[in-house]
């Protein structure tokens, strides 16, 4: 049914170990949100990888996931060992119908589309500003950042004019000063 339902909605799905569907939903913010699902003998176990696990300001991002899930009704973040961040669901599979999959991973995929930017500005702004300041003293694009020009490119950027318009030799960002 999973399969008919992909097929109908036109996103991808394969089959992984352990008997596991992967499906991959398109988003806005966050470009693709990558849903695993086990179906049991009574349950379907639902875990939507969000983003990995933050470089600074975890306490703020695991009080804001917190937050989030008071929310979310029939989802709930989750942290694995890592601290990596999913969206997670188990649901009977009486209810497992056609009409109930497309809301599911519709709610699944909103729920992560929206909390994505926020995350990313909680647990990555350092790295984001580097990244910034990187890409213009090079002259690069700063299109996949440009959600976040405001946080990026102003005076509280103390990257801004710390990098050459030279790259190191495998063109990666240099570590901060």
């Amino acid at each position: 049914m999973l399969l008919d339902w992909a097929r109908g909605a036109e996103v991808e799905v394969e089959r992984a170990a352990g008997g596991q569907l992967v499906v991959s939903l398109p988003g806005e913010k966050k470009l693709k949100t990558v849903v695993s699902v086990r179906l049991g003998a009574e349950r379907a176990d639902l875990q939507a990888f969000v983003i990995r696990h933050a470089d600074e300001n975890e306490e703020a991002v695991y009080a804001w996931l917190l937050r989030r899930n008071a929310k979310l009704r029939g989802l709930a973040f989750s942290i694995d060992a890592l601290g990596d961040i999913y969206l997670d669901a188990s649901v009977p599979l009486a209810a497992w119908d056609e009409p109930f999959v497309d809301q599911l991973m519709g709610r699944l995929l909103s729920a992560a589309d929206e909390s994505f930017n926020e995350l990313l500005v909680l647990g990555f702004l350092t790295s984001m500003k580097r990244e910034w300041a990187w890409r213009i003293a090079r002259g690069e694009s700063t299109r996949n950042l440009q959600a976040f020009e405001s946080l990026l490119s102003g005076p509280d950027n103390e990257f801004l004019g710390t990098f050459s318009a030279h790259a190191d030799p495998a063109g990666q960002p240099p570590a901060a000063p």
